[in-house]
């Protein structure tokens, strides 16, 4: 069998010319980099902001586990179907991480027969987005302690700065780090303690998928709160005069990217904030200049629906003022296996127990989904390892909760592979019954907000906050940020807050151990349980298998 990377370096490409003419995109419109991947010209989006819009469909999952679910491959599966039985489809996804690519995810490429290409170049620094995001970031880093040097004239008080350097790679010994040693001499600055954050962490990433346009994208870095005076005022990017030169290192990476799948469909690649740590869903520059473009869109966002979906949905949607037309739940028989006490030594062995056990993962994320007003169709993503029982069992359990469900093999069998999930997909469409609408309305307090997530989404009991971070919220509240969504940072692995209840828990409690304040993206985050914004790499990362070939040819990704 054909690794991923095998079937990627085998696939025949169009020019990219080509791929944006089916789009109606003209050649002079994009800016290439390279014979497959192109920008977006700047002048031609700004045309695209008067054309009616296509419909949105969001493509989510259960809760991850080891045995993988295959959402960004059911994604693009989902983008070449429709395209196949004849609609005019894009894809819309985020960038992947060098993390995780290093690390121990891999990439975020999708697999098989359904994936966007170049793989290596997209999986691999792409067109630079990341590493002008990490700039821009780390600019207004040195602009903070370059203040706080020649004199701090804003009263910058070193113990209540929040901004944090970012990288994007998996380095845990950068999450807590000194600045400005200097060996007595004071030649290098402030001493004071700082951190790194991975790069789809940052706000700036959180910012640069929101803003709608580069003048939106400047007022917004100017909003980052960096810190605190010796007063407690707040202080933002904008004090520091820092706004127009990230701008300008940001110009260029907001002009979203056009690559394709192996089926020859457009995909709109732009962004990548992790889901756990942060909104988890690609640029609203892209989305809408997708939408603008094709007349079916398929989008995904991070890790399992109890993340990346109501983050699309409360934060993504409400800024942007997107209402998606239909949605789509991934599931695995693997997987759901896994949530059901199944070990992961014996997912080859047919367990139709574990799985109806799981079961009510998948039926949660799919009820939880469909509170939001959008029709739900379940995706099996099949493995080769499912057998004829367990697969009728799925169905039948989908069938029996009263939810439409198709069985995909687009990973083996590319778009025809994900025709009936496409087909079913479309008539929720043209049914036109998606009345979508947010989970708490905007005048909510941020406490009463968390606790809704909280209680309606995880299902927990009820909510433990910090002392210290309720009064951080009370703080916000009075400084007039009462009104912005939350953006909860917790574990993908589970509905709770503990990596290892997995399926369906009930009676948890959720513990927010920290909140802050993202007043440039428009959020505030709430930090629940253990969960770090800088990974670590793994016992046996990925990173050592990668290599190059003696043709160049890039070696390991997954």
């Amino acid at each position: 069998m054909m690794s991923d990377a095998e079937i990627a370096n085998a696939a025949t490409l169009f020019s990219i010319e080509a791929i944006g003419a089916k789009l109606g995109i003209p050649a002079d419109a994009l800016y290439r980099y390279g014979p497959y991947k192109a920008k977006l010209a700047r002048l031609f989006l700004e045309d695209l902001a008067t054309k009616p819009q296509g419909k949105l469909v969001l493509v989510t999952a259960i809760n991850p586990t080891a045995a993988g679910e295959g959402k960004t491959t059911t994604t693009i599966g989902l983008g070449d179907a429709l395209a196949h039985i004849g609609q005019r489809a894009a894809i819309a996804l985020r960038e992947p991480s060098l993390g995780p690519c290093f690390g121990v995810k891999g990439g975020a490429a999708g697999g098989g027969y359904a994936q966007v290409v170049p793989m290596d170049e997209i999986n691999l620094h792409f067109t630079g987005d990341f590493h002008a995001i990490g700039a821009a970031n780390n600019l207004l880093a040195a602009l903070i302690d370059n203040h706080m040097y020649w004199g701090n004239g804003l009263g910058l008080d070193p113990r209540r700065i929040s901004w944090r350097r970012c990288l994007d790679m998996n380095d845990r010994a950068l999450r807590q780090i000194t600045v400005g040693l200097s060996g007595g001499s004071g030649g290098n600055g402030v001493v004071r303690e700082d951190g790194f954050d991975i790069t789809v962490a940052s706000e700036v990433m959180a910012v640069f998928c929101l803003a709608s346009s580069l003048q939106d994208l400047e007022a917004r870095l100017g909003r980052i709160v960096i810190g605190r005076n010796r007063d407690k005022a707040l202080v933002r990017a904008s004090d520091l005069q820092a706004a127009g030169a990230m701008t300008a290192l940001l110009r260029d990476a907001f002009q979203p990217n056009l690559v394709q799948s192996i089926a020859g469909t457009p995909a709109l690649v732009h962004g990548g904030p992790f889901a756990n740590i942060a909104h988890g869903c690609n640029s609203v520059a892209a989305t809408k200049a997708a939408l603008a473009l094709a007349d079916i869109v398929v989008t995904e966002a991070g890790f399992g629906a109890d993340l990346g979906a109501e983050k699309f949905f409360d934060i993504k949607c409400r800024q942007a003022g997107l209402a998606p037309s239909a949605a789509v739940v991934v599931a695995t028989v693997r997987a759901l296996k896994l949530h059901g006490g199944s070990a992961k030594a014996d997912l080859a062995r047919e367990d139709v127990g574990a799985l109806t056990r799981g079961f009510a993962n998948l039926a949660r994320h799919v009820e939880n989904v469909s509170g939001f007003g959008v029709p739900v169709t379940v995706a099996i993503n099949r493995f080769t390892s499912d057998t004829a029982a367990e697969l009728d069992t799925l169905q039948a359990l989908c069938r029996n909760a009263g939810v439409r469900v198709a069985l995909c093999t687009h990973w083996a069998d590319g778009a025809p592979g994900a025709v009936a999930l496409a087909e079913m997909v479309l008539a929720d469409i043209r049914a036109d019954t998606a009345r979508f609408l947010p989970l708490y309305p905007d005048a909510m307090s941020l406490t009463d907000k968390i606790a809704t997530v909280a209680t309606r989404i995880y299902r927990a009991e009820g909510v433990d906050i910090d002392p210290a971070a309720s009064t951080k919220l009370d703080q916000f509240e009075a400084a007039g940020f009462g009104h912005l969504p939350v953006c909860m940072a917790k574990t993908q692995y589970s509905f709770s807050a503990d990596p290892s209840k997995l399926g369906a828990p009930t009676g948890h409690r959720l513990p927010v151990r920290d909140v802050r304040l993202s007043a440039g993206a428009g959020f505030v985050v709430a930090t629940c349980g253990d969960i770090m914004t800088m990974p670590g790499l793994p016992r046996s990362p990925a990173a050592e298998r990668i290599g190059v070939a003696s043709d160049g040819t890039i070696e390991g990704l997954f």
